[in-house]
C-alpha cells in the first residue's frame, strides 16, 4: 500500500521526514499547506492512504477518489474538517490520533488562562501602539477552574492548576476520578467556576454545547478558555456574552470558521485573547503525531 501526507507544508514535511522509518509504507509528501477540495480526486488518485493536516474532504469530493481506504486525520477533530459515517459508506475509514498534545495543549490552556487573567494582549497591543494601557487582573491562586470534559488534556491542565493553588472542578460525560479533582454536576460546574476551561470532543452531541442557555447560567464575568473545537460553543452566542460582561475575557484558540476571517468580531473585542489553533504545536508533539500516524499507516498496510 502507498499514501500521500496532503497538506505538510515546509514545517511539519521536515518532521515527517525526520521521524519516518526506512521500513515505512510509502508516502508522497505534499507540500501544500491548504488543500483545495477540487484538488482531492487529482491528488488521491491511486493512493491508499491519506495523512490529513487540516484540509476539508467534503463527501461530494471524495466519492471519485477510487481506491483510497482509509484517512489518518492528524488529531481528534477530524469532523470539522469531514463527515466520516459518510466516507464509511464509500469504503473509506476515518482514523484519529488521540493523546499525543496532552502536555502540549493543557500547557496552551493555562498559558491562554493566565494570559486572559492579567490582559496581557490587551496591555501588549497598547504598549506597540505608543500607549501605557494598565488593566486590573484577576488573581487566580484561590479561584476556581471548572473543565467542561475531563480526558488527558483536561488532567494535564488539571495538575498544573493545582499546583498553582487552584481548587478544580470538572464534569464529564461518563464517570470519572482524578487526584485534587472534583468532579460535580454540569449546573454547579457552570455557576461556581471563575475560570471554565473546554475540554469537550467535537460531535453531534456536542456541537454547540455551550449554548446561550447555558452560558447565561455561568458565573458572572467568567474567564472562557477554549483550545478544544471552536463549534463546542454557540459562538453567536459566546459574543453577545462578552459584549455585556456574562463572559468577562474569552482565551481562544479554536473557532467555528478557520483561519479566524480578517475584521471577525472577535478580532475587534478587547476582552478577547486569540491564538491561531496552535495549542499542539510542539516539536515533542509533532513527533509523536506524525509517528503514531505512520505507525497506523503501517498497521492498515499489513507491516
Amino acid at each position: 500500500m502507498q499514501g500521500i501526507f496532503i497538506d505538510a507544508g515546509d514545517e511539519l514535511a521536515e518532521v515527517f521526514a525526520k521521524v519516518r522509518l526506512a521500513d515505512d509504507p510509502p508516502v508522497v509528501v505534499n507540500r501544500q499547506e491548504h488543500v483545495a477540495a477540487a484538488d482531492l480526486p487529482r491528488l488521491l488518485a491511486g493512493q491508499d492512504f491519506v495523512l490529513n493536516d487540516h484540509s476539508h474532504m467534503p463527501t461530494a469530493a471524495m466519492v471519485t477518489c477510487v481506491g483510497l481506504k482509509h484517512v489518518i486525520f492528524l488529531g481528534t477533530g477530524a469532523r470539522s474538517y469531514m463527515n466520516p459515517e459518510e466516507l464509511a459508506k464509500l469504503g473509506i475509514t476515518v482514523h484519529i490520533i488521540k493523546g499525543y498534545g496532552d502536555t502540549a495543549v493543557g500547557e496552551h490552556a493555562i498559558a491562554l488562562m493566565w494570559a486572559g487573567a492579567r490582559g496581557l494582549a490587551l496591555m501588549d497591543r497598547g504598549v506597540r501602539a505608543g500607549g501605557w494601557p494598565r488593566t486590573e487582573g484577576m488573581q487566580l491562586t484561590g479561584k476556581t477552574l471548572g473543565l467542561l470534559g475531563f480526558g488527558g488534556i483536561a488532567a494535564e491542565v488539571a495538575r498544573i492548576a493545582h499546583g498553582s493553588g487552584m481548587r478544580v472542578l470538572a464534569w464529564n460525560r461518563s464517570p470519572k476520578a482524578a487526584p485534587g479533582v472534583t468532579f460535580v454536576d454540569l449546573d454547579t460546574l457552570l455557576a461556581e467556576s471563575h475560570v471554565l476551561s473546554i475540554h469537550l470532543l467535537l460531535n453531534d452531541e456536542t456541537r454547540g454545547f455551550l449554548s446561550a442557555e447555558r452560558i447565561a447560567r455561568l458565573r458572572p464575568g467568567v474567564l472562557l478558555v477554549n483550545t478544544a473545537r471552536g463549534a463546542v460553543i454557540d459562538e453567536p452566542a459566546m459574543i453577545a456574552a462578552l459584549r455585556s460582561g456574562q463572559i468577562g475575557h474569552a482565551a481562544l484558540d479554536v473557532f467555528t470558521e478557520e483561519p479566524l476571517p480578517a475584521g471577525h468580531e472577535l478580532a475587534r473585542l478587547e476582552n478577547v485573547t486569540l491564538s491561531a489553533h496552535s495549542a499542539f504545536r510542539t516539536p515533542e508533539a509533532s513527533e509523536t503525531l506524525l509517528r503514531r500516524a505512520l505507525d497506523i499507516a503501517r498497521r492498515v498496510s499489513g507491516m
